[in-house]
């Protein structure tokens, strides 16, 4: 095994991350999409890829190699050659909705005669509209004479947010059957990279995304290389955590011991755990004020036969947090310093959804101000980042960026 991921918690140094920057398929959402396509306003794309530029640059500053999804997927597929390339496009324009065998091959066709895999890449997240098919002179008859700004292939334009299909968990990863049909086309990406990129191919899975019950990265928080946390949310199953910790305490190569699974409110603005709770340093978390009422936490432990245990903890997540990092005291820093309407606004703009790029470093939304100068009341280093129109989104520096490999404990 290469070792070529290695996460064994939210604070350790940073040293290489997963991003997507965004491209075309900003350009595809409408106001008649928008809720389909689970975003709430259109980002301007011009400054939605400075501002994303400007964090990417940031991050290099601090020492972290940003690796982009576009070039491994390229890397993969010219990797696995003519037969892959075609068994990645069916599979996508499959898993597009698109069920007319006529239509399928158009999409086949015009994304296939996209000879720069990176480029055929980018317009397959950027979607295909019926007005590109009837340029290759594809489309007759029925298709042809339909609106003409109808898209045939969706955009998928949450694909920034490369917390969400994938998670990195020790040496190993998990693949993740998406909450929403609108986001099933995320996990296909990094599936290929796992099977077919020379680097990446044999990276250790411990979900995959054909599994039957529904998990997001955003839920998955790696605390030690003890601890995994893991939101049951509306978006993540309590089966699909059941079935993930099952073949993390299978893999001896590592040495968790809990996974715990937070009980979060069944609520869009509790999305995924790291929208209401991040680790900032050893002994202090950027919180949004609910998680104080969070009193649920499941303890999974391995079980005999390859079976897990399961114990309800009936204490405050601060509690929680203190006995399984083994701190004396956790300090909650709350998002928009307490005050309701402060924390209100800025939970909306994502203010704890923060990544860390060393203890006590994080990077966070500048329009956030209140909670940044909370955190930094609190001794944290809070690098600030544009975010205009990125953070239209619904996801701050925490969603947008996935750990490949930070220094080990």
């Amino acid at each position: 095994m290469k070792n070529t991921i290695t996460n064994f918690s939210e604070i350790a140094p940073l040293r290489k991350v997963l991003m997507h920057r965004p491209g075309d398929e900003f350009l595809n959402l409408t106001p008649n999409t928008l809720e389909r396509l689970l975003f709430d306003d259109i980002p301007y794309l011009k400054i939605a890829q400075m501002e994303h530029d400007a964090f990417a640059n940031a991050l290099r500053v601090e020492g972290v190699e940003v690796v982009y999804l576009v070039d491994l997927v390229a890397e993969a597929l010219e990797a696995g050659g003519r037969t892959v390339r075609k068994k990645f496009l069916e599979q996508f324009i499959a898993e597009a909705g698109i069920t007319s065998p006529k239509i399928a091959r158009y999409c086949f066709e015009y994304l296939n005669s996209i000879k720069d895999t990176r480029d055929m890449i980018r317009k397959c997240i950027a979607g295909i509209d019926i007005t590109e098919l009837k340029k290759l002179g594809s489309v007759s008859g029925f298709y042809a004479t339909r609106d003409t700004g109808r898209m045939i292939v969706d955009p998928v334009p949450n694909i920034y947010f490369q917390r969400d299909p994938m998670a990195t968990v020790g040496h190993g990863a998990t693949l993740h059957r998406m909450w929403s049909i609108t986001r099933t086309r995320e996990s296909i990406f990094m599936e290929y990279v796992y099977r077919y990129h020379p680097f990446y191919d044999d990276v250790k899975l411990y979900y995959d995304r054909d599994e039957p019950y529904s998990i997001e990265g955003g839920d998955i928080e790696v605390l030690s290389s003890e601890v995994v946390a893991i939101g049951i949310s509306q978006r993540t199953e309590p089966d699909a955590i059941a079935n993930f910790a099952k073949r993390l305490f299978k893999d001896k190569s590592n040495n968790f011991k809990y996974v715990l699974a937070i009980d979060i409110p069944d609520e869009r603005s509790f999305m995924h755990l790291d929208t209401v709770m991040t680790q900032v340093d050893v002994d202090k978390f950027a919180v949004q004020d609910a998680v104080m009422d969070i009193s649920t936490v499941y303890e999974i432990t391995a079980g005999r036969g390859g079976e897990i245990e399961i114990v309800e903890i009936r204490q405050s997540l601060q509690k929680v947090l203190e006995k399984y990092l083994h701190l004396n005291r956790v300090e909650l820093i709350k998002c928009g310093n307490g005050r309701r309407i402060d924390a209100e606004r800025e939970q909306w703009s994502d203010g704890v959804n923060l990544i860390c790029v060393r203890p006590g470093v994080v990077m966070a939304y500048d329009r956030n101000f209140v909670t940044n100068q909370t955190l930094k009341k609190h001794g944290i280093k809070v690098i600030e980042i544009p975010s205009s129109e990125l953070s239209r989104g619904r996801g701050g520096s925490h969603c947008m960026t996935m750990a490949l490999v930070r220094e080990e404990e």
